[in-house]
């Protein structure tokens, strides 16, 4: 029934409700937004490259980052690439496929990131409370099966809004008040009765983004209790110091988006849920590389060896 209604009411394309203002605001977004691409990029490959060719680095906390790095490159190229091309020709239309098809990798991405990054908690947790279980604990089977744990759910997910926005009905309204393909902003714009969609969204989030947010702080609040009781002031700060950048990013990413997703839709919030958007959308990619790998010792000198930098 779905299908058919959809064919009935659907044609055409939708259109992106991108950042407007005047021309010299425009320039710095889009000098903007291409410099968080360019940094996401290039700072995601290098680690790949650098942690599949250094053996040192074949390690669960290295493992955890380069699936975090293949997650940020794909996301940014998802959605970056398309959001400078609308703000630099001003042509806004998206197609259905493509519209749906780039919030199936968005939405992907965005659960297994949640994922990473509590597991990624904990493998610190283990690695700086029980050091000496950490290689029991922390075994290749254990590691490996945690990212496909990570992957898994998140596209499961992903395939499940797919295919409930495909089968919904929207109205003559194909604005879109997002500057990319969202679920919450589909959501919008159908016609039919959406509380079922908002009831799945909202418990989504909070069973995926709250409870796995809730998780990496408690693994934090363990490692910090921990170092806290380090004699060393010296040791101590450089770990606190690691500790803090870690969850500098985790809020930015995970704050803004559970932010978005659970908040109710109202139509003053949209140019909120855009700029929150735009963190950890273009922000957070282009941040993880510098704060989990390009400060780290044994990073640096694989890079050296490797002479991916001289």
């Amino acid at each position: 029934m779905y299908g058919n209604e959809l064919n009935e009411t659907f044609h055409g394309d939708f259109t992106l409700e991108t950042f407007s203002g005047p021309q010299g605001s425009s320039i710095v977004l889009i000098l903007f937004i291409f410099l968080m691409y360019l940094l996401s990029v290039l700072g995601n490959l290098i680690i790949i490259v650098v942690v599949c060719s250094a053996p040192r680095l074949h390690t669960p906390m290295y493992f955890f980052l380069c699936n975090l790095s293949i997650q940020d490159v794909a996301s940014v190229s998802n959605i970056l690439p398309k959001l400078l091309d609308i703000q630099v020709t001003r042509q806004t239309q998206v197609s259905f496929l493509e519209c749906l098809t780039q919030m199936f990798v968005f939405a992907a991405c965005g659960d297994t990131e949640f994922f990473l990054l509590a597991f990624m908690a904990f493998d610190r947790y283990v690695a700086i409370c029980i050091p000496l279980r950490y290689s029991i604990i922390m075994n290749k089977r254990v590691y490996i099966t945690l990212a496909l744990t990570s992957w898994i759910p998140g596209f499961s997910n992903s395939s499940l809004f797919f295919s409930l926005i495909s089968n919904l009905i929207f109205c003559d309204s194909k604005c879109i008040s997002r500057f990319f393909c969202d679920i919450k902003a589909l959501i919008r714009l159908s016609c039919g009765d959406i509380t079922y969609m908002n009831i799945v969204m909202v418990t989504e989030s909070f069973i995926i983004g709250v409870s796995l947010f809730a998780i990496i702080l408690t693994s934090y609040a363990f490692i910090i209790s921990t170092i806290l009781k380090i004699k060393t002031s010296a040791t101590r700060l450089k770990v606190f110091s690691s500790c803090s950048s870690h969850l500098t990013v985790v809020f930015l990413f995970c704050g803004t988006s559970i932010t978005v997703y659970t908040k109710p839709i109202s139509k003053n919030s949209t140019n909120l849920d855009k700029i929150l958007s735009l963190l950890y959308v273009a922000m957070s990619p282009a941040l993880n590389p510098l704060v989990y790998s390009l400060r780290n010792k044994e990073v640096l000198n694989a890079l050296r060896i490797s002479k991916v930098i001289i």
